[in-house]
């Protein structure tokens, strides 16, 4: 393999050109050759190789014409919607979903699978909704393995991507303790070893979702916030996201117990299973005291009800969250100083309506002046699913970073001659 300037090869050149045009169709829309030459800095030699290769591969597909000033018609392109297909998985609070997206990400079928009881995280369980969700949703749309890119899942907690025989999670709050989650979905055999499993933090998912496609499209920095029985974020800048264990800052010395063990954590007070607790405990709501609640949607959905009607007490716990979020979200301005805050998640866009205006008060009053004057805070875009679309981005973005091939497996790397031969001369000990 001919070896180019900085260690690429032809193999490296190829492989960027053909991602680059792929991305651009991909978010750019239906262009031309002509336009893509100069949108991807490629030379309309390399525009037409690769465009060729990709219309060879299925992946592109003509999508009319248009005139041209004084010329031929030029033909369109787009991505071919049809040409591969994704899986999102989100480990929620409730729940386990599993949707199937087509490359564009339109929705092909979709199942949710409830924990029982509710927030019971144990693994096996969940692990088994993920083989059978795949499974049904594969099913129900009539769609093989061949040309599957890969399984995204969204989960709780500190995701270990370079572990030792997989990734591992780390979920103090559900009980994870480095919890071989890629190692245990790929002993289902739900699917071929070809197709990868690619597991992430959720709000880092819901982060590249908005970034790619919501309310973040723009951005170079952004955090987005998940908001649903606990609190969660991410930060994402130039298009990388790095996940934020931002519900476990403390806000108050000795104050409520997190879910995580700690006191005074930012969740014990923002979370909704924090605020629909805080409320039962001043005696509002005896019916969805934390814990009784058969549906913790509908518990907050009648609290906000509540303060909609006037109840002072419901009132006073929805300010008191607002000013918790609030002063929360100024951390987050003070430390990362983002052009955009992105509230998600259901518990956020539930309660976002009511209390944003506040929010947005007790940040800018708590956060030095000049990050907050350059800052919006703002609700998410993409709905309260948007995880599973995050995560389905997970092997998207590794097949633009492909090039549009489904990502081969690394080869092991294979250790200096010396090395072997002093360890065969010591008896197999490894030197080093």
């Amino acid at each position: 393999m001919t070896t180019l300037r900085g260690g690429r090869t032809v193999r490296d050149l190829r492989r960027g050109n053909r991602s680059a045009v792929l991305r651009q169709l991909y978010f750019g829309g239906p262009m031309s050759r002509q336009e893509l030459g100069p949108a991807t800095g490629l030379s309309s030699g390399s525009v037409s190789n690769v465009v060729g290769e990709l219309i060879a591969d299925g992946l592109l597909e003509e999508a009319g014409v248009v005139d041209s000033d004084g010329g031929r018609p030029r033909t369109l392109l787009r991505v071919s919607p049809a040409s591969a297909h994704m899986i999102g998985v989100d480990v929620g609070e409730t729940r386990v979903r599993v949707e199937l997206f087509d490359l564009t990400l339109t929705e092909l079928a979709r199942t949710d699978l409830p924990l029982s009881p509710r927030g019971c995280y144990d693994v096996g369980p969940i692990v088994d909704h993920v083989r059978t969700g795949i499974a049904t949703v594969l099913a129900e749309a009539g769609v093989s393995t061949e040309r599957l890119l890969g399984v995204g899942v969204g989960v709780p907690g500190i995701v270990d991507r370079d572990a030792p025989g997989g990734t591992v999670v780390h979920g103090q709050t559900i009980g994870w303790d480095a919890v071989p989650l890629e190692a245990l979905l790929r002993a289902t055999r739900a699917l071929p070893d070809e197709v990868p499993y690619l597991i992430d933090n959720g709000a880092r998912t819901l982060g590249q979702a908005e970034m790619w496609f919501g309310a973040g499209r723009g951005a170079r920095e952004a955090v987005v916030v998940l908001f649903g029985s606990g609190v969660g974020a991410s930060l994402i800048t130039d298009g990388s996201g790095t996940a934020l264990e931002w519900g476990h800052l403390t806000v108050s010395v000795r104050g409520r117990r997190c879910r995580c063990g700690a006191l005074g954590c930012l969740e014990a007070y923002t979370g909704a299973e924090s605020v629909l607790a805080r409320w039962a405990e001043r005696g509002g709501g005896a019916a969805y005291a934390a814990g009784a609640a058969a549906d913790e949607e509908e518990a907050l959905a009648a609290l906000l009800a509540a303060a909609g009607a006037g109840d002072a007490l419901a009132r006073e716990v929805l300010e008191e969250t607002a000013e918790y979020l609030g002063a929360g979200l100024s951390d987050l301005i003070n430390l990362f100083k983002p052009e955009r805050i992105l509230i998600g998640g259901w518990a956020g866009l539930m309660l976002g309506p009511h209390v944003l205006p506040a929010v947005r008060e007790h940040a800018t009053r708590y956060a030095l002046p000049h990050p907050a004057a350059r800052v919006s805070i703002d609700l998410s875009a993409l709905g309260p699913d948007a995880v599973t679309v995050g995560a389905a981005t997970l092997p998207l973005s590794a097949f633009f970073t492909a090039g549009g091939r489904r990502p081969l497996p690394e080869p092991p790397v294979e250790q200096p001659g010396w090395q072997t031969s002093l360890e065969v001369r010591g008896g197999g000990r490894a030197t080093g």
